[in-house]
């Protein structure tokens, strides 16, 4: 309906928070590119740190439906301009520079070296502001992949690198597991049935236990990070496919019903095997 009070208002109380403030920047711009509350809220409040960044999300989703890899282009020009203004406006905030990290992702050619200085330069800045910001660590593994612009075992070695310095109880110890489940993925896509029919990744990988115990059993409960249930179900799925459902059944406690599609469909219908795992899990652990 045009009304932006109620966005400056949850933003504003969202404080310094950067991981629950930029999980609530991705909801309104999703939203947002499709109508003009984004836009008319930074024509009223040019200056407002909350606005621009608000706008550079959007701007950023409405440049992305014009196709991946084609270089820069207007609205690549238009949206990164829009980040820039936004981290003036606040200096400590991340979440232009994450913006600017999925530009990089999208538009940029395949492996190009000039764009991956940039990449390195932009990630830099988002590491002086928040060093372990979740968002951040997951945009640039997805950079790495090799469906995006990532070779071999880049990604991987990215991932157990990041780990290992990271402190425990970081969600950023199932990094590994997303990489796993993209290997996954396109390796089911580029060889269908006759890799079906082979031993699943998750087998024996240590990567499933080192996020149970480095991130799972050292979290706080009491308040989740913004993106918990999407962790919760890669940590999940990999213990279930690694037979290790009694331990399963406390991660599937925790979801509840907030199933997410990924990384169930890469193994079939989600749904089904959500449901499926979870009841096993459940009978796994009763007495």
């Amino acid at each position: 309906m045009g009304r932006w009070e109620g966005a400056r208002e949850l933003l504003a109380s969202t404080g310094t928070d950067w991981d629950r403030r930029i999980f609530r920047l991705q909801v309104l711009a999703r939203v947002g590119m499709q109508l003009t509350f984004a836009d008319t809220w930074a024509q009223a409040e040019p200056r407002s740190p909350h606005a621009l960044a608000l706008l550079a999300h959007v701007l950023a989703l409405r440049s992305m439906a014009n196709g991946r890899g084609q270089g820069r282009n207007e609205a690549m020009e238009q949206a990164w301009a829009v980040c820039a203004d936004a981290a003036e406006a606040m200096p400590s905030d991340p979440s232009p520079h994450i913006v600017m990290l999925a530009l990089m992702r999208f538009h940029s050619p395949h492996r190009d070296r000039e764009w991956r200085a940039t990449v390195r330069h932009v990630w830099g800045q988002v590491m002086q502001r928040d060093p372990w910001n979740r968002e951040a660590h997951h945009e640039l593994l997805t950079y790495m992949f090799p469906s995006w612009h990532g070779v071999g075992g880049e990604m991987f070695h990215w991932a157990q690198e990041r780990c290992a310095h990271a402190p425990r109880g970081l969600p950023l110890h199932t990094l590994p597991l997303v990489a796993l489940a993209e290997s996954h993925r396109l390796r089911m896509e580029q060889e269908g049935h006759r890799y079906g029919l082979t031993v699943h990744p998750w087998t024996d990988n240590p990567s499933t236990r080192q996020a149970w115990e480095n991130w799972w059993a050292y979290r706080a409960p009491g308040r989740p990070h913004a993106a918990f249930h999407e962790d919760a179900n890669y940590l999940a799925h990999a213990l279930c496919f690694a037979n290790q459902h009694r331990e399963a059944a406390e991660v599937f406690d925790a979801i509840g019903p907030y199933a997410t599609d990924v990384p169930w469909s890469y193994c079939g219908d989600a749904q089904t095997l959500f449901t499926r795992h979870c009841t096993w899990a459940v009978k796994a652990s009763a007495p």
